[in-house]
């Protein structure tokens, strides 16, 4: 069993390996730091997920009319269509504000062991209730969410189904579950999945010397498990902290949440599944292209000097991680009635 922790603690430029595993070794170490996207939706905690409750959470989650406005829908920031993200440095929100960090991408979130980069939500159902009420987002309130859903028969009914026995199901709390049990479908398998499941054939040469740089530069020590990331929480410039450009002084990450001088500029690892497509990267989204994030992150928490051959195969091992997507069809939102709330361009208060 190959100890990594070294790796992260190491300030000397480290010198990688020339990759020269065979395919079953290689795949046993990657075992040891990874585990393929599961066949099966996985069980949430406190949330039963069902077909209904899945219709119900993919409304919501593409229904603008959750917002203040009526314009922003959780789709906005969260594309299905662009990679489960917006593909923009900072998301645009209510009345066209910028918010404070890039949004991360939906796709494989429930594999996250927290939401949002500073893990300040620990899943997706309390995740999904926090862009409704921040007002550089959808600037509504609980209450108004409420009053927009019941005054729409059809997703009276839809809660109802969702909620068997509940004796007033539409709730906030079950709001976010609904979008949380549709959410939990996002998965998107990869080649590089079929690979970890023993398919010699699913990975190229090149991104197959990619993967062992990846694990003998130390990079799987932050970028592990199911979702290749979401499950730690790490200084950003762990040995050389990057320029203001690229980690902006005024943002110092988990400190917000915390407020323990140790969680200064720390945030969560990023997910890496479908990492090609979810550009820009990083919390403050300033940089576009994969191959430099490569090179920032190698250097800035490994201290590793990758050479450009080096750089070139573990981007392309990052490509083998973007996935087949679910079939997602629009749905046909439920219509609205005289007693519907009719949107606001001012931000409603808490």
């Amino acid at each position: 069993m190959r100890s990594l922790t070294a790796l992260l603690a190491g300030t000397a430029a480290l010198a990688v390996a020339s990759p020269a595993l065979a395919q079953n070794e290689l795949r046993d170490w990657a075992l040891e730091m990874f585990s393929p996207v599961p066949a099966t939706i996985p069980a949430l905690e406190d949330n039963i997920v069902t077909p209904e409750k899945i219709e119900l959470g993919k409304a919501l989650f593409f229904d603008p009319r959750m917002s203040a406005s009526g314009v922003f829908s959780c789709n906005s920031c969260h594309n299905l269509a662009t990679g489960g993200d917006d593909n923009m440095p900072v998301s645009i929100g209510h009345g066209w504000q910028k918010g404070p960090r890039n949004s991360p991408t939906v796709l494989n979130a429930v594999f996250n062991e927290a939401q949002f980069w500073d893990g300040r939500a620990p899943d997706l159902a309390e995740q999904a209730k926090g862009p409704v009420q921040a007002g550089v987002e959808m600037a509504n309130t609980p209450d108004n969410v409420l009053a927009t859903l019941n005054s729409m028969p059809q997703y009276v009914d839809w809660f109802d189904a969702s909620f068997p026995g509940e004796g007033d199901p539409v709730t906030f709390d079950n709001f976010a579950k609904a979008i949380e049990a549709f959410e939990a479908t996002l998965i998107t398998p990869s080649r590089f999945d079929a690979w970890l499941n023993g398919d010699d054939n699913a990975l190229d040469a090149e991104e197959t010397q990619g993967l062992e740089l990846f694990l003998e530069a130390g990079c799987a020590s932050c970028h592990n498990g199911v979702n290749l990331g979401g499950n730690g929480y790490y200084p950003f410039g762990l040995v050389e902290k990057p320029g203001a450009d690229i980690l902006p002084v005024g943002d110092k990450g988990r400190f917000t949440v915390t407020e323990t001088a140790v969680d200064e500029y720390v945030f969560r690892a990023s997910p890496l599944r479908n990492i090609a497509v979810t550009a820009p990267y990083f919390h403050s989204g300033v940089v576009w292209d994969l191959r430099t994030a490569v090179d920032i992150m190698a250097s800035s928490q490994l201290g590793a000097d990758l050479d450009e051959q080096e750089i070139d195969a573990i981007t392309a091992f990052l490509g083998s991680l973007t996935g087949d997507m679910p079939e997602i069809t629009y749905p046909i939102l439920p219509a609205e009635t005289a007693d519907t709330p009719r949107p606001t361009g001012e931000v409603l208060p808490n």
